[in-house]
């Protein structure tokens, strides 16, 4: 899983895999389902992220794998 911030747009894209998303849909203003041939879920957009999550802390608990941080 990805999170990835765009500053410029103010969205952030929350990967959930590496499948390519062939569908989407908008379940919420400005908040974007995308999902795979199979019609699993492989991504969430968030546009306006700013005002819509808390940005400036992300907190991981209990996750079963290692953690990297890439610093843009």
């Amino acid at each position: 899983m990805k999170l990835n911030y765009y500053p410029e747009t103010d969205s952030l894209y929350i990967d959930l895999s590496e499948k390519t998303s062939v569908a989407s849909k908008e379940i919420s203003e400005g908040i974007i389902l995308d999902y795979d041939a199979e019609g699993n879920l492989v991504g969430t957009d968030i546009d306006n992220a700013s005002h819509k999550v808390q940005l400036k802390e992300l907190m991981l608990s209990r996750l079963p794998s290692d953690v990297h941080t890439v610093a843009a």
